[in-house]
């Protein structure tokens, strides 16, 4: 009977073994390979249709965060914070517009249509004609509202509300649909300017840098300001979005423990041949009196030695994959063109995490010593003089 051998030298005995059967070693670390590549990949691209969705949905017109009934005392410049990219103001007056006999109620917003041109994608989704200009007494309607009206770019109509002075005549510059609901059907634009209005409340939208929580932006507001105003980030406004890229994370999760679980069973299945191939090796070993324990170890460290290396392997090729199509981006413009989430560009740019990162060679190496139990097992159960019977 042998000593007991340090658990070292099995380490490197597993590596030995990995390395002299190069070319079964190669097959079972393809698999996981292509695997880890693949999901990391796949992970990275759930992220960036995430990320798409948000930059759609508050790039469009409402901002990462919103606040209404903010008075004249407080300026868009109170709210620049370190963060945030562009502080929009807008005046919201509910009122009438008419065009002959023709009448609609309208909410119609006062903007400062440069400051919206270099914040929003909105000027993109106007259908005919151009946006309104700065100091003009032009009208932006949707497609939805300029069909009731019957009435077409060029076109002149009067808007009149409580508060305002005398009634207004304002010249349709263009006509615009964005394929959101809550936009095309009650809502009008024009300059702020062009609203004679003696006193007024305005509505802030706040636009942030990538990498900003809005939560963090709105806590900073509550502590700068002397009055308790109230800030909405785009995840209370959006809850439907919200539990959609919940979604995504969660189908992904379910990928890959599923992609992983089929590769584990072949791995097992796999290393049990691998495993008959060199029978005679490892009854040799128990005969010379290396227990099951130490055995059981050995054939545990190959599979997890394979899978650390296709991990590696994997990781490199799945970041290297996702490195480029971040910088080039995918255009799936053609299956989202219909999408509410997807109205501004249907270009995907997938980005990693310690999600998309770590996820897949973690469920790898978890599904891995699993994989390995079967087949040492099957060894530590057997004594030498069966194996060697069997042989």
């Amino acid at each position: 009977m042998i000593p007991s051998t340090p658990y070292c030298h099995w380490v490197r005995s597993a590596f030995l073994f990995l390395v002299r059967s190069g070319r079964s070693t190669f097959v079972l670390s393809l698999m996981v390979v292509v695997a880890v590549s693949s999901l990391i990949f796949l992970s990275s691209f759930a992220v960036g249709v995430n990320d798409a969705m948000i930059r759609n949905s508050v790039g469009l017109f409402s901002g990462h965060i919103s606040a209404a009934g903010l008075p004249s005392s407080v300026s868009p410049g109170d709210l620049m914070a370190k963060g945030t990219k562009h502080v929009l103001k807008r005046i919201e007056v509910i009122g009438m517009i008419s065009a002959g006999n023709k009448a609609e109620a309208i909410n119609m917003v006062g903007i400062e249509p440069l400051s919206e041109r270099q914040a929003t994608a909105f000027a993109r989704k106007i259908t005919e004609g151009r946006d309104i200009q700065n100091g003009s007494h032009e009208i932006l309607l949707s497609s939805n509202i300029s069909e009731k009206l019957g009435v077409v770019v060029g076109d002149s109509i009067r808007f009149t509300a409580e508060g305002i002075e005398r009634p207004i005549d304002l010249k349709v510059s263009g006509i615009y649909k964005t394929g959101i609901a809550s936009l095309d059907l009650g809502f009008a634009f024009c300059p702020a300017d062009s609203l004679p209005l003696k006193t007024y409340a305005w509505t802030a939208a706040v636009f942030l840098r990538d990498d900003v929580k809005p939560e963090a932006i709105v806590s900073l507001y509550k502590q700068l300001l002397d009055k308790d105003y109230s800030f909405t980030t785009w995840k209370e406004s959006m809850p439907d979005l919200v539990q959609l890229i919940n979604l995504n994370y969660f189908s992904m999760s379910i990928v890959i423990v599923l992609v992983f679980g089929v590769v584990s069973l072949g791995i097992s299945c796999a290393f049990v041949v691998f495993i008959f191939k060199g029978l005679r090796e490892y009854g040799i070993m128990k005969a010379m009196g290396v227990t099951s324990g130490e055995v059981s170890f050995l054939i545990v460290t190959e599979v997890v030695l394979i899978n650390i290396a296709a991990c590696l392997a994997g990781g490199i090729l799945g970041v290297a994959a996702v490195f480029f199509f971040s910088k080039n981006g995918i255009d799936l413009s053609y299956w989202t063109s219909h999408n509410q989430y997807f109205v501004v560009s249907g270009e995907i740019f997938p980005r990693l995490t310690a999600y998309s990162l770590i996820g897949p060679p973690a469920a790898s190496l978890s599904f891995g010593l699993i994989s390995a139990i079967w087949p040492a097992l099957l060894i530590a159960r057997k004594k030498a003089v069966d194996i060697l019977k069997v042989i």
